[in-house]
């Protein structure tokens, strides 16, 4: 592996740079020295140009030693390319970023949204969390596992939907909830739901509560590695209604103040004024003798 410019290592050297000496310094893979051109380079495997030419410009976004955080939209856009994160995705993203394979599989296998296996184009998440439950999440769950014949991550037949329960959303107060690929639709029931992924099979892109246009889950991975959506209409959606901020309006409406951490209350009260003085102060003492 080559070391950085201006660095020597190898017998009898002792040279040292920035106080280092040769053992010390760092050592950088070509790959993250500079952008790699379009379907050249280390690590294109079997990956197109186009997406070759993406990871360069991800990789630049980085500053140089540092372009190993890289990694989470390398693999986002790995997985826009094959539908999931394949061994040969694995190997790409390290040969970028000068990693191991290992390094990069123990951060893929971590996140739940890096697919090791094929997803359909509709990734579809029911959450089965406390709040959704209490309220039939797993009813809603339960009716699209029926639905669609398929069990927790499995896809159907037609490679269409792939079906996932949810440990949690993030969106308590719009329970029970499910997404495709990422988009939200709030306060569903067995009925809706099921209406939703009929559309989906259709071939129908249901308009989801409060995000943008649906997209595909290759096409939503595409995004996620830090590219715009390339639709006219993808544009974001509203993100909140109404019950994410009921608990600001009752403050407002009670005219509840808040305050700031690590600040001093305003104090609202006036101060009383000090009780007046009514005692006659006394003459001073005439210390002269008279007559003298």
């Amino acid at each position: 592996m080559p070391t950085t410019s201006g660095a020597r290592s190898g017998p009898g050297t002792s040279e040292t740079k920035n106080g280092l000496s040769p053992s010390e310094v760092p050592t950088v893979p070509d790959a993250v020295t500079g952008p790699t051109p379009a379907g050249v380079g280390t690590g294109v495997g079997p990956f197109s140009a186009a997406t070759v030419a993406a990871a360069a410009e991800v990789i630049a976004r980085y500053p140089l030693g540092r372009q190993r955080s890289a990694l989470l939209p390398l693999l986002h856009l790995v997985q826009a390319e094959e539908g999931c994160v394949t061994a040969e995705g694995v190997d790409f993203c390290a040969k970028q970023l000068g990693l191991t394979a290992a390094e990069v599989h123990a951060v893929a296998s971590f996140y739940t949204m890096y697919k090791r296996h094929p997803v359909g184009d509709w990734l579809v998440s029911v959450c089965t969390n406390l709040s959704c439950s209490l309220v039939g999440g797993q009813d809603v769950y339960d009716r699209l596992s029926k639905k669609l014949g398929v069990g927790h991550d499995q896809t159907t037949a037609d490679g269409a939907i792939t079906l996932e329960h949810a440990e949690c959303l993030a969106a308590c107060d719009y329970a029970p909830v499910m997404t495709v690929n990422y988009e939200f639709y709030d306060g569903v029931d067995t009925a809706a739901a099921e209406g939703i992924v009929e559309a989906l099979a259709r071939g129908e892109r249901p308009t989801s509560t409060r995000g943008g246009p649906l997209c595909t889950f290759k096409e939503v991975s595409y995004q996620l590695a830090g590219f715009e959506d390339p639709r006219p209409e993808g544009v974001a959606g509203a993100g909140f209604l109404e019950p994410s901020v009921v608990g600001l309006t009752i403050a407002e409406q009670a005219g509840w103040q808040g305050e700031i951490a690590g600040t001093q209350p305003a104090d609202t009260t006036t101060p009383a004024a000090p009780p007046a003085d009514t005692t006659t102060p006394a003459a001073p003492a005439d210390k002269t003798t008279k007559g003298a």
